[in-house]
């Protein structure tokens, strides 16, 4: 019975692509930022190969490592997190998706306004911890929806659980998903709840993505298609929008992301568990907290060994991620355009295997498929058609 777990660290990105120059991320690498701290101690992942991969100029690397390893390139246009897991699962997108720096159009945001019956507040780029402290008390006083973006494809309405309860904010924003297609069709609509008074608002854990539907067949499509299952654990569900999802759960952070991966773990199944840990990006990049985000990736890596030990004969780990988001650029604390790692362990996996450079992170998904023996329909190539990595 073959099972794959797929661990996406968000934006664990591990230095900058040749056009990163065109984002405005020239010289990011959130790998090394984050090695800086004193709290960043990855003995596991260095076992596994991380520091061995081609560009890493960080850490210590392994002679011996248990793990293979690549560095992968992403190929769509974009370094958000809606592309970056698409990508993954085999869709290349040749065009970005829609960002608004000025804010979203007028007429758009009146219709928005119509169906929902309140009106707008912001309507610019921000921090979604500031948003709320600047607006907070004006939506408490109006009622009004605090709508803003940031550089990614995102169109997110922050409301007070007072004010609004959560189940209406989540109508709202699937008002706003009808609302946001074709020429407007932002990869995500984000419901951002938060509570507490003037000065002292806080975000709750109730936030929910509504993203758009993958334009083409993805990998989990055809996982879904052979008969497998396909697990998702923290945001899969919602950046695929439920597309070739047989089962999911959502997660409050790393550590629970991590207890239910290890939940399903204990579960009979054959076919995919896809996992996004997301409190690097959300909590920490986004920041520009390097400590924070080293204790993150430090957590995860004493964790690593009960993922480890509760793996059978025939499952594959594979360890990713979907953009970078380096906290140590200070001109910046948006997403990164960063190559990401790539480490694969098993019993079936070769220890040691460097495949140097990935052209696209749908190998990934290609190679899951290979796995599984099926005919893939999307795009990226199995590293197994290049000498295979399984025994």
């Amino acid at each position: 019975m073959k099972r794959v777990f797929l661990i996406v660290l968000d934006s664990v990105g591990i230095g900058a692509m040749p056009d990163a120059a065109e984002y405005g991320d020239a010289g990011s690498n959130t790998l090394c930022s984050v090695s800086a701290s004193p709290y960043f101690k990855l003995d596991h992942m260095r076992q596994l190969g991380l520091f061995n991969i081609e560009g890493v100029s960080c850490g210590s690397r392994c002679e011996q490592p248990i793990g293979s390893f690549a560095r992968v390139t992403e190929q769509s246009k974009g370094k958000d997190t809606t592309i970056g897991h698409w990508e993954i699962a085999g869709v290349i997108s040749k065009r970005p998706l829609p960002t608004y720096p000025n804010g979203f159009p007028k007429d758009l945001l009146q219709a928005f306004s119509e169906k929902t019956g309140r009106g707008v507040l912001c309507n610019l780029p921000y921090s979604g911890t500031e948003v709320i402290k600047d607006y907070g008390k004006q939506h408490m006083e109006t009622g009004d929806l605090i709508v803003y973006t940031s550089a990614d494809s995102v169109f997110q309405i922050a409301a007070h659980e007072e004010i609004v309860p959560v189940a209406q904010l989540y109508k709202y924003c699937e008002i706003a998903r009808e609302l946001l297609t074709g020429e407007h069709g932002v990869g995500r609509v984000i419901a951002r709840p938060f509570v507490g008074e003037p000065g002292n608002f806080t975000r709750t854990s109730n936030r929910h993505d509504y993203s758009l539907q993958p334009p083409k067949t993805t990998m989990l499509d055809q996982l879904q298609e052979a008969g497998k299952a396909v697990l998702g654990v923290g945001k899969i569900y919602d950046i695929f929008a439920g597309k070739g999802i047989t089962d999911y759960v959502r997660t409050k952070n790393n550590g629970d992301g991590i207890d239910k991966t290890l939940a399903y773990m204990e579960q009979d199944f054959e076919g995919l568990c896809f996992i996004n840990l997301v409190d690097y990006d959300m909590l920490y990049g986004h920041r520009n907290d390097v400590e924070g985000y080293a204790k993150a990736l430090t957590y995860f890596d004493e964790r690593l060994p009960e993922i480890m030990g509760k793996m059978r004969s025939e499952d594959i780990l594979l360890i990713t991620a979907d953009h970078g988001c380096d906290p140590g650029f200070a001109c910046s604390t948006d997403h990164s355009r960063e190559y990401t790692p790539l480490i694969m362990y098993g019993k079936p996996v070769k220890p040691g295997v460097d495949y140097g450079t990935l052209d696209t992170f749908a190998d990934i998904g290609a190679t899951i498929l290979d796995y599984f023996g099926i005919q893939k329909e999307i795009s990226g190539n199995s590293i197994l058609d290049n000498g295979g990595w399984v025994d």
